[in-house]
């Protein structure tokens, strides 16, 4: 009787632990939610009931603040970065997976060190170079920052996968006659492909969610979306309605993207963790 109560007291423990983290995770995005469709005047009147309005949404669309470019641009630099990246990160997580080269351990590990240096310390330099290069306020520099972030870890946990993969699958292709570049494409990647979805989930998020080297090396025409947001910084204070409404622009592909590939994610996710 006595490991019947205990088992019950267990259970409601952690129904209310599981509800009072719950509600610290979503009652901030609740409130974001909200306050998006409030006027200025109500933000921060706790009502439950309120009559709910699309002109924050159409105030971040127009001058001078002009959400929409802010979005194309983040989306152009975030998929460009993955459409560059996962291939590039691919062959050369198959290089170090495959073939045997002098140093191959050092240059691997020099490669993933790079992921713990803060992005702080390489704003100066990036800032020089790209404006010696004229590409201060470009997509383009934008894309080359993301990348040289993403492509180490993408390189890592791709290596996992490919590892994981038995060499007499790849030796029986081969005998079959096909070449090494078709061996990767028709055996590898298919085998590794939640690890490059999960890869390529990763460097999505960086590429979208980058604020600091972005605020710094651009300033008008490559403005992305995290960027987007000190715009409400005005002398009437933080317009946190237009910052609401944006914040849903900006986590609304983060949400459909998880919902879409949520099965690959953990599966890449739990078997990268395993190899």
């Amino acid at each position: 009787m006595a490991i019947h109560h205990q088992s019950k007291l267990t259970t409601v423990v952690q129904g209310i632990l599981i509800f009072v983290t719950a509600v610290v995770i979503l009652a901030p995005i609740y409130w974001m939610v909200v306050a998006a469709f409030k006027p200025y005047a109500e933000v921060f009147q706790p009502h439950l009931f309120f009559t709910p309005t699309l002109d924050n949404f159409v105030a971040i669309m127009q001058p001078p603040y002009e959400i929409h470019k802010k979005f194309l641009n983040s989306a152009i630099v975030a998929l460009t970065t993955v459409a560059i990246a996962i291939p590039v990160a691919t062959m050369a997580a198959y290089s170090f997976s495959r073939f045997r080269i002098r140093g191959e351990k050092t240059i691997f590990m020099a490669i993933i060190a790079t992921q713990f240096v803060p992005s702080v310390i390489l704003l100066l330099p990036f800032f020089i170079l790209f404006r010696d290069l004229n590409l201060l306020d470009t997509r383009t520099g934008l894309i080359l920052v993301n990348l040289s972030f993403v492509i180490p870890y993408a390189v890592w946990m791709i290596k996992g996968f490919i590892d994981a993969i038995p060499l007499d699958t790849e030796e029986a292709a081969m005998v079959d006659g096909s070449t090494r570049l078709q061996v990767i494409k028709n055996v590898v990647i298919p085998m590794a492909a939640p690890g490059l979805i999960t890869a390529g989930i990763f460097c999505f998020i960086v590429a979208w969610n980058e604020f600091l080297l972005a605020l710094i090396m651009t300033s008008r025409d490559a403005l992305t979306l995290p960027v987007g947001l000190s715009l409400f910084n005005t002398e009437q204070g933080d317009l946190w309605q237009l910052i609401s409404a944006t914040g849903i622009l900006i986590m609304l592909p983060m949400f459909a993207l998880g919902f879409v590939i949520q099965k690959h994610f953990v599966q890449g996710s739990t078997g990268g963790a395993v190899r």
